[in-house]
């Protein structure tokens, strides 16, 4: 119990400690060392700075050969700790993430902790890739490690207080491949698409400037460990505490779930669809509440102590996206529906 205590005292002298000005410029400086890796794609930095100051899962999804990877990569070193990645196969099972058998010199079988276990409660990033190429049961056992941030295993439960779980998607291949579950991809506080730069400079940039041509090297020049992960808990809880939200803004947000939730109700207008039938479900209180966490973290990026109503706009469809459920007749033009029925609940809701 006195430990308890100690911990608790320790945590909140801790707290009143920290500058989230000071933070801000290293949350900036991390932003700007990934970049360095990563052209072309400043939006999908940004929103991954986003989440990881707000202590969230994020998905990438994107054609072949975009820069998912590379992007995910960049983060895992800025941020430091332990790292760990998964290759997503059809014959992956759960126990390949857990621990792995061979036979040592002597010829004796021998167990070692997998890639999950192996850093024990240092591991900061976990990175899977191509999720959908693995089996549900890998699925499940994912769930409990992003949602609990703990597994059990050798009758022990093991704790992972810093974990972030990074994954992408190839959203080309079919084949082979597992849808992830409502459940799996509600624990993901954004769903990031990345595409192939707009601009030409960046393409040229891509193409012919040959430090882009070797990951390793270019992932290697980056600074590593621009951020104490040991502390982004702890911060994540001060910039929540600190951040406001006014009651104003509080009505606005119950107005875009409201809508979301009942398009009908709220006078929105899809063409071509029977809005009274599109929204199958979604929109939960638990991706509402992920949403305003992630808004405190854009206006603190932004040098702001209270959310504004362009906090919540600029990243509702990343956070909320994935969370609405369509009718099955709708689900083929989901990418089309879901980014149109946003638009107009912009449209109709009045921000304040």
């Amino acid at each position: 119990m006195n430990g308890a205590l100690a911990g608790l005292e320790q945590e909140q002298t801790a707290l009143k400690s920290m500058n989230l000005a000071d933070w801000r410029q290293h949350a900036l400086e991390l932003e700007s060392e990934v970049a360095k890796a990563v052209v072309g794609q400043d939006r999908a930095i940004r929103l991954m700075v986003i989440a990881i100051f707000a202590r969230g899962h994020v998905l990438l999804e994107g054609d072949v050969g975009v820069g998912k990877t590379t992007l995910l990569r960049a983060v895992a070193r800025t941020l430091g700790g332990a790292y760990e990645r998964v290759e997503g196969t059809i014959d992956l099972m759960p126990s390949d993430m857990i621990y792995y058998t061979f036979l040592n010199e002597e010829g004796k079988p021998r167990v070692e902790p997998g890639p999950v276990l192996r850093h024990g409660s240092d591991l900061s990033v976990f990175f899977f890739n191509e999720i959908n190429r693995a089996r549900p049961q890998v699925h499940s056992l994912l769930l409990r490690l992003m949602a609990e941030r703990s597994i059990t295993a050798f009758n022990t439960e093991h704790s992972f207080p810093h974990l972030l779980v990074f994954a992408d998607r190839n959203r080309i291949e079919r084949e082979e491949t597992f849808e992830l579950p409502a459940a799996a991809r509600d624990r993901f506080l954004m769903e990031v698409a990345i595409a192939t730069p707009p601009d030409e400079e960046s393409r040229r940039q891509l193409l012919f400037e040959t430090r882009f041509h070797d990951v390793d090297a270019l992932i290697g020049i980056l600074k590593e460990g621009v951020v104490d992960y040991r502390q982004l808990n702890a911060l994540a809880k001060v910039i929540q505490s600190s951040i406001t939200v006014s009651p104003a803004l509080e009505r606005y947000t119950l107005d875009l779930w409201n809508a979301v939730r009942n398009p009908a109700s709220a006078g929105l207008n899809v063409a071509g669809v029977d809005v009274g039938k599109l929204v199958a479900g979604g929109a939960s209180p638990r991706g509402m509440s992920y949403l305003i966490r992630a808004a405190r973290v854009s206006a603190w990026l932004t040098g702001r102590d209270m959310v504004v109503p362009e906090d919540i706009r600029d990243i509702f469809y990343e956070c909320m996206a994935h969370r609405i459920f369509l009718a099955p007749v709708y689900e083929l033009r989901r990418e089309e529906l879901v980014r149109a029925l946003i638009s107009d609940v912009f449209a109709k809701v009045p921000a304040p």
